[in-house]
């Protein structure tokens, strides 16, 4: 089988299945294994794939967003570890941005940091944070249904109010070269807002969003510290990029 046949044929497994396994690649296309690494070199570096421990994924596409809820439901458990170690960062004192977030959902219960001030436009955010007794800013504006986040002119007019000690920020994508992304520009104005504001900024996600790219960019990769519950061999090239801080627990 010729490359262009072998990337075509990759392309339509991929298509059909979302995932595929390295081994059943080389054994489909009677190709070595090196030969196969390679094939998916080249289409992760023409965007057509993503690279994962083991095999490779379909890119989504840039401008899909998927839903809080769906969202809540995956990869619950490395959220918790992610939001576990951003939530020792902080410190006593803090002024601090969540991001609406999965992610920083869960950051709520191990705030137990003394004096803390919170800024948000996370709707979801609000409850929990007001039970753990916290001093709670929301931000006032349109409320985007999709992603429970408060959006648009009014909160960006209003988050121009705050200076924060730190931000801890949602992302789609994590990508070497395109930076921090994500579907909404909106959205991501938002985002970038936070990160200017803020003396630090934290980008917390599970390992999934790595080598995703979506529609609007948010900052380059060396904006923010990483943190994330695993880096593999092939994603190496992240820490060279920024600092990761990486779950280890």
């Amino acid at each position: 089988m010729l490359t262009p046949e072998r990337h075509q044929f990759i392309l339509s497994l991929l298509k059909a299945h979302g995932v595929v396994k390295l081994q059943d690649l080389v054994e489909a296309t009677q190709a070595s294994e090196s030969t196969i690494r390679r094939d998916l070199i080249q289409l992760e570096e023409a965007h057509r794939l993503k690279r994962v421990h083991g095999g490779a994924s379909l890119l989504h596409g840039n401008r899909i967003e998927p839903s809080y809820e769906s969202k809540a439901a995956i990869h619950f458990t490395e959220k918790q570890r992610v939001a576990q170690l951003a939530a020792s960062l902080i410190a006593d004192g803090d002024s601090v941005y969540l991001d609406a977030g999965t992610t920083t959902l869960q950051m709520i219960p191990y705030l137990h940091q003394n004096d803390l001030t919170i800024v948000t436009n996370g709707v979801t955010l609000i409850e929990p944070l007001i039970n753990q007794g916290l001093t709670v800013y929301l931000l006032g504006g349109l409320v985007k249904a999709k992603t429970k986040a408060v959006i648009g002119s009014a909160a960006l007019a209003g988050l121009q109010a705050y200076r924060f000690d730190k931000s801890f920020i949602g992302v789609n994508g994590i990508h070497h070269e395109f930076g921090y992304t994500t579907p909404d520009p909106e959205e991501a104005r938002i985002k970038q807002t936070a990160h200017y504001l803020s003396q630090e900024t934290f980008v917390v996600a599970d390992h999934s969003k790595l080598g995703e790219v979506s529609f609007s960019k948010i900052v380059d990769l060396n904006a923010a510290t990483l943190i994330i519950d695993q880096l593999d061999e092939n994603q190496e090239v992240y820490a060279a990029e920024t600092e990761v801080r990486v779950v280890t627990t």
